[in-house]
């Protein structure tokens, strides 16, 4: 990315009047900061991100945490030092058993949450933006007089289960009858049954059988029958089996299905999207309506094109980058030759940021959030091989005060962004703060501050009439101008780095 001549161009909406909460319903209870945004570099949005922002298209917003009904906090998990649960590796299981045998779990999924990450964010199309304006300026121009700028060297929806999955149901007194398991309830007042032996736990069974063939193999190789059991080495016992070898796990030749993913840029100049996109915009539809009961105008094309295709970042290489560069993707899940699951992912200079997914209703039972959730967390790794910065997983927001939305913080060691100072603060710690209040400073330090905060607002950047100058500049064109608060706001909002480099557009 270095060299790249790319600029930010966003226009600031404020964030005074409140909307409807997506989460706990409250018709006038969510408060948050705008901004339309017509390009983005990966870099500016990255440091965005990190300041607590989100995009829902190319329509930017960052929560008011100490005023909106459901705060919401950025959450990020460490990908390299991702170890799956019981929970997560049980999922993987299930769907491995599913690609081989064919077998489709029954019933309901597991509770999976599919929150909308932003959809419920902020206006679908914000009245205030003069898009046409900004879209006949020479943005070349622009990035001309912006050359001299710092250029840049760095570099689903999501979901998983709404709790670990807990002790599966014993299967004693059971009995097979045509392939189907029935329980046989036990008789009252027998008690245990005296002609079966004493009920053992499964471990002593485990390490009697291992003690039984040890004897056996140096009865044969003339060593003596008393045996002592073999002291596990540490390699054996404090190495656990990898994320990747869970989702690699080789299937047998005749496995019932096929599952093939891809990564595909969200460009209508790449041959791969364009072929795919009818399928994808079916697939949205189906899945809106089916999952979170959308009227069919709110799942059609151009809604589905505003929300999970129109994305202001532009796509970047570099030569320390991925290979697949950095920009907007989505992942699409192709079984036995068609698109059941596609997951919308941010590729950004230090993570891969979790954007929505969606997915046939009729795999549902498969729990395809919490899949594609971990199958990000081994793209996040696979990429950080290629660029070293890139090593975190974002999930979007966490959002304790829904106990439903609790889901995102089983995927450790994650952490969360303290909504004053913006340091990363392992979740362990800041959960005890948020079980006491909705709203909660993670930053122990009371002195510590916002060190990214732009002191002097003359410095920040504004396009005016197709000319960059610094709102000093810009502020003496104007003749005093009355805007000097909204610009002091936003400036504070995004820091220093980003009001010194994005170009805040004025009519």
């Amino acid at each position: 990315m270095a060299g790249n001549k790319s600029c930010t161009i966003v226009e600031y909406f404020g964030g005074d009047d409140g909307y409807r909460c997506g989460y706990c319903k409250n018709e006038k209870g969510n408060f948050s900061h705008g901004m339309w945004s017509h390009t983005m570099t990966v870099q500016d949005y990255q440091d965005l991100i990190d300041r607590g922002w989100r995009r829902s298209g190319k329509y930017v917003y960052k929560p008011i945490m100490n005023k909106t009904c459901c705060p919401q906090y950025t959450i990020r998990c460490h990908a390299l030092k991702f170890q799956p649960s019981k929970s997560h590796k049980k999922i993987l299981k299930k769907m491995s058993k599913f690609l081989s045998k064919g077998e489709l779990p029954k019933g309901q999924d597991d509770g999976e949450p599919m929150d909308s990450v932003c959809e419920e964010a902020g206006p679908r199309e914000p009245s205030k933006a003069c898009h046409s304006e900004v879209k006949c300026a020479a943005i070349t121009d622009i990035q001309k007089v912006v050359a001299e700028c710092p250029a840049i060297t760095e570099v689903q929806e999501e979901a998983a289960d709404a709790a670990p999955a807990g002790s599966e149901t014993s299967r004693k007194d059971s009995v097979s009858l045509d392939g189907r398991t029935t329980a046989t309830a036990p008789k009252p007042g027998v008690g245990a049954d005296a002609s079966r032996p004493p009920c053992r736990k499964a471990k002593d069974l485990r390490k009697e059988r291992r003690l039984q063939k040890e004897q056996m193999r140096h009865d044969a190789d003339g060593v003596s029958s008393i045996v002592s059991p073999t002291p596990p080495t540490p390699t054996q016992t404090n190495q656990p089996k990898p994320l990747e070898d869970f989702i690699t796990e080789s299937l047998p030749d005749n496995s019932t299905h096929c599952l093939e993913v891809r990564l595909v840029p969200v460009s209508f100049e790449d041959p791969q999207f364009t072929a795919s996109y009818q399928q994808s915009v079916a697939l949205f539809a189906c899945y809106q309506m089916a999952i979170h009961g959308d009227d069919p105008s709110e799942c059609s094309e151009s809604e589905f094109r505003r929300f999970l295709c129109d994305s202001p970042l532009e796509a970047e290489y570099s030569l320390d980058g991925p290979e697949v560069g950095y920009g907007s993707f989505h992942q699409q899940y192709w079984l036995d030759g068609r698109i059941v699951a596609v997951g919308v992912i941010d590729i950004l200079p230090t993570c891969v940021s979790s954007v929505y997914l969606y997915y046939h209703p009729d795999f549902a039972s498969l729990s395809l959030g919490s899949y594609s959730a971990l199958r990000e967390i081994t793209f996040t790794r696979q990429l950080q091989k290629q660029s070293p910065k890139l090593s975190y997983y974002y999930l979007g927001f966490y959002i304790h005060s829904c106990p439903k939305m609790r889901y995102k913080g089983q995927y450790r060691p994650s952490e969360l962004l303290c909504p004053e100072t913006f340091v990363w603060v392992p979740i362990e710690r800041c959960l005890p703060q948020l079980e006491n209040s909705r709203y909660a400073r993670f930053n122990q330090d009371l002195d510590a501050g916002d060190v990214r905060v732009l002191k002097d607002v003359g410095r920040a950047l504004v396009l005016y009439r197709r000319t960059v100058m610094p709102y000093a500049a810009y502020s003496r064109k104007r003749k005093g101008s009355s805007d000097e608060t909204e610009v002091q706001q936003y400036a504070g909002l995004v820091g220093q780095e980003c009001a010194e480099r994005i170009l805040l557009y004025r009519a």
